[in-house]
């Protein structure tokens, strides 16, 4: 932070848009808020952590014009993850600073037996379309752009005093059913959800506002976007262990919003290693690069990842190719952040990315020392420098039994 208090604004980071200047001017653009705002809600809705058990929960809603950025027909559209990852992040800076977060103060437990407020924002949260809204302010709205490393940016926030509910929430079918069954333990409710095609981001919101499981409760939305791809992962390798091993050296390659992945699929049972590389001046890296990994298998993860949100993301992407594949393989995925990436925008980035390089056709190789080689081609960071941090990379060239098969 002192560099940028000696910097402010001037670029002595380096990068190519100032994080800090880019929240001000975005924020500048907002109309004036008063205490009442109308809008529909994407649906999208925030829990926070501060002063657990009790916490701040309530939906979010447009700031702007109606036929500007945050307009209920952008918002249809544009924040899925999946169309939000076709944008630049400018512009996803620029439509998620219209935003409100709107809030008022809620037990955890409350879930079970809501009061008004917290009852309309869990319906807003079943829907699967923007939900009218409309949303009175104790004072307007105030504050600056939110930048959070797990969830997706947000503008101005108020404490509500009153809130409706304009048009009816869209609610699948499916949806509705689990939200009902109260007997269904959170993590069978969420792999019925995600079998069922629900988007892991709305598995979220209703772990989020305590629509799941049997002992209900809010759970801020940091922790619950983690805990959905989690659970959903977990919920992919019971599958994916009961398939045949792949026999080829498979790579995947593709990048999105600055984060390129090299996904390589060798022979093995199920393994899955990540490693993170921060280049300079992408942001949170210093004038240095960055290396970080982690892995698991054959067994299940102990304790929770040391790269915190992103790596379940990731994971989750790379189980849902390999249960399409009907194989399963050990596996190195190397993400590569470039200053491209200049502003945090959650762990949603990491997920679609690594879903984008999934979804491009693979090279095939004889041996994992010349995958390994072409994947160097496309990284930044020499190999020699991020090799040691992967199990699987340094057993390259040993002699395995299976080689003589």
């Amino acid at each position: 932070m002192t560099r940028c208090v000696r910097c402010k604004g001037r670029g002595l980071c380096g990068r190519p848009v100032c994080p800090i200047l880019r929240s001000f001017r975005e924020m500048a653009k907002l109309p004036k808020l008063g205490t009442r705002i109308e809008g529909p809600s994407p649906p999208d809705v925030f829990v926070g952590r501060f002063g657990y058990p009790r916490v701040s929960a309530g939906p979010l809603v447009p700031a702007g014009e109606k036929e500007g950025p945050g307009s209920g027909r952008d918002l249809d559209l544009c924040l899925r993850p999946a169309e939000l990852a076709k944008m630049d992040v400018g512009e996803i800076v620029a439509l998620r600073s219209s935003m409100v977060r709107s809030g008022s103060k809620v037990e955890v437990k409350d879930a079970r037996n809501p009061g008004k407020l917290l009852e309309q924002a869990q319906e807003i949260a079943m829907s699967s379309t923007p939900v009218g809204t409309e949303v009175t302010f104790l004072k307007p709205p105030r504050g600056r752009l939110r930048f959070d490393g797990f969830m997706m940016p947000s503008g101005p926030s108020g404490s509500v005093k009153e809130m409706e509910i304009t048009t009816n929430p869209s609610v699948p079918r499916k949806v509705d059913e689990v939200v009902e069954d109260s007997d269904l333990k959170a993590n069978l409710a969420v792999g019925e959800l995600y079998t069922s095609g629900v988007e892991v981001d709305g598995i979220s919101r209703l772990l989020s506002l305590g629509l799941l499981g049997v002992e209900r409760k809010l759970v801020p939305t940091r922790w619950s976007i983690t805990a959905s791809d989690d659970i959903a992962g977990k919920h992919l390798i019971s599958a994916v262990l009961d398939y045949p091993l792949l026999n080829d050296y498979l790579l995947f390659s593709g990048e999105r919003l600055g984060n390129h992945f090299e996904v390589l699929l060798t022979p093995g049972s199920f393994t899955y290693e990540l490693i993170e590389i921060w280049l300079p001046r992408s942001v949170w890296s210093g004038e240095v690069a960055w290396i970080g990994a982690d892995r698991e298998g054959p067994g299940p993860k102990k304790g929770y990842s040391d790269l915190a949100g992103g790596y379940y993301a990731a994971r989750l992407a790379l189980l849902e190719r390999l249960a399409e594949m009907r194989r399963q393989a050990s596996v190195l995925m190397v993400r590569e952040i470039s200053e491209k990436y200049w502003a945090p925008l959650g762990a949603w980035v990491v997920r679609e990315a690594a879903r984008e390089a999934l979804r491009n056709s693979p090279r095939k190789f004889e041996t994992l020392e010349a995958a390994l080689a072409d994947m160097a081609t496309r990284i930044r960071t020499p190999l020699r420098e991020w090799r040691p941090h992967s199990e699987l990379a340094r057993g390259a060239g040993q002699t395995t039994l299976a080689s003589f098969f």
